[in-house]
């Protein structure tokens, strides 16, 4: 036990927090020293100085960087469908409380912390903590509240982070990797453990031990570790590998009885909210509204689960009075306030439909799980039998017209189809021969595609 450990050293607080001062310092200093001399790391900030010190336009880039020039890189946002990933020379490397700013000297916090007066301490404390000159730090939300040293030693983490990355950039030549995000434990302690979580499940010994040591890390003592050894996997005992399915529903229910429905296409998210059950005619109004925030809650769950990102168009149910409008604006604004990603709302207009933006730094979960169908091309739609019958009366009848002899076709086509034709259409079938004096046989085949037909002659089997 860590605290045990420090109690029996005999040192006291205070000695303790100057000697982790101490050990602070130290790494400012051998970062400065590495930033003094003329290296790589000296050279990239000029380059990242000049191209913040006025206003560039791309005629400027091949004077400013010419071919085989170096720049240090971060990819802030993945590859989503189509677009590659975005690049930055805005380096930034996020810590538990922090982020660092390598080459940047300002001082912010984040804009989530609204407290005139928290704001006021964390300035204070971010003052006093030795940060190497030319480099800035942000205070991150979670920062709120915690104590100097819970910033130095973050700061220190984050220094050394950076010394090994410019370590790393005298090492290597591009291209190269100086430094990689950590594994997916670590991001979770370090970016999803608040303060109100008591427990954390595991079900994996060596995954339980490297909690404990980020745990360490970053100074997160006060969450249980639990390390299950049940034969009944974790996800199936908490029911998790369920709740995670209905990320993947387009269809989801409101505990009022009405549901919302989520469509996810290339230019924006469309969310329905529908009544459903709920349509009790004589408290219509309080119905319509009671749906909406119930609907707004949820929506905004479903966003986070799903990582939807971009432009979302909420079409919630017409509500006659802006009273309502406006209640349900207001919820939809606290319920979007825990989520990490940036968003911003517009107001609903009077046809009851919501704008909502969401930063977009990864693609979607649907994205990242399924591929678009190759049988339908992602539409998730085919022609229905109906609308093959119909092409395939239309060629066979140009086929027909442009034969003047006796000829027999064969119709290959999926059994689906083959069913259609044989009992909805089968008189017009029928008449076809006839008209034309020609004889038609019909075969299925379940290979086939259900938009795909062949026309063939059956004694040689070649393509008409």
């Amino acid at each position: 036990d860590i605290r045990h450990a420090e109690a029996e050293s005999g040192e006291g607080p205070a000695a303790k927090r100057r000697k982790k001062t101490s050990v602070l310092s130290k790494v400012a200093d051998r970062i400065r020293g590495l930033v003094g001399r003329t290296n790589k790391a000296q050279r990239l900030k000029e380059f990242e100085t000049k191209l913040h010190s006025g206003k560039i336009t791309v005629a400027d880039i091949p004077k400013m960087f010419p071919e085989n020039s170096e720049l240090l890189v971060q990819i802030v946002k993945g590859p989503i469908g189509t677009k590659g990933a975005r690049l930055s020379t805005n380096i930034t490397i996020p810590g538990r409380y922090l982020v660092l700013l390598p080459y940047s000297d300002h001082i912010g916090l984040s804009s989530r912390i609204d407290d005139r007066k928290e704001r006021d301490r964390l300035r204070k404390i971010l003052a006093k903590l030795d940060v190497p000159e030319g480099m800035g730090l942000i205070c991150r939300t979670i920062g709120e509240g915690h104590k100097a040293e819970d910033f130095e030693k973050d700061l220190g983490m984050l220094l050394k982070i950076w010394e090994s990355a410019s370590a790393a950039l005298e090492e290597k030549n591009a291209p190269a990797i100086v430094y990689r995000e950590p594994n997916l434990l670590e991001r979770t302690v370090r970016d999803f453990l608040t303060d109100d979580i008591d427990e954390i499940v595991v079900d994996d010994p060596d995954a339980a031990k490297k909690l404990k040591a980020d745990f360490a890390e970053f100074g997160c003592y006060d969450t249980r570790i639990t390390l299950s050894n049940r034969a009944q996997p974790v996800f199936e005992r908490y029911k998790v590998a369920e709740q995670v399915a209905t990320v993947f529903n387009r269809v989801v229910q409101l505990p009022s009885g009405g549901y919302i429905c989520i469509d996810e296409t290339e230019a924006l998210v469309a969310v329905d909210v529908n009544s459903g059950k709920n349509k009790n005619a004589k408290d219509q109004p309080e119905n319509i509204l009671r749906t909406n925030l119930e609907a707004a809650e949820e929506i905004a769950r479903q966003v986070r689960l799903r990582n939807v990102g971009g432009l979302v168009v909420i079409d919630f149910i017409d509500m006659r009075t802006q009273r309502d409008r406006d209640a349900v604006q207001r919820a939809m604004a606290t319920y979007v306030q825990p989520d990490r990603a940036k968003t911003r709302l517009l107001p609903i207009s009077k046809f009851g439909l919501m704008e909502m933006t969401r930063q977009r730094e990864h693609e979607s979960v649907k994205d990242a799980v399924y591929d678009p169908c190759p049988y339908c091309n992602g539409s998730g739609r085919v022609k229905s039998p109906v609308s093959m019958s119909v092409e395939i009366q239309r060629r066979l009848k140009e086929l027909l017209k442009r034969r003047t002899r006796k000829m027999s076709v064969r119709v290959i086509m999926h059994p689906t189809i083959l069913e259609r034709l044989k009992n909805d259409d089968a008189e017009l079938l029928s008449e076809l021969e006839e008209k034309y004096g020609k004889e038609l046989s019909f075969r299925a085949d379940p290979t086939m595609h259900m938009e795909q037909f062949r026309l063939v002659n059956p004694e040689t089997n070649q393509e008409y």
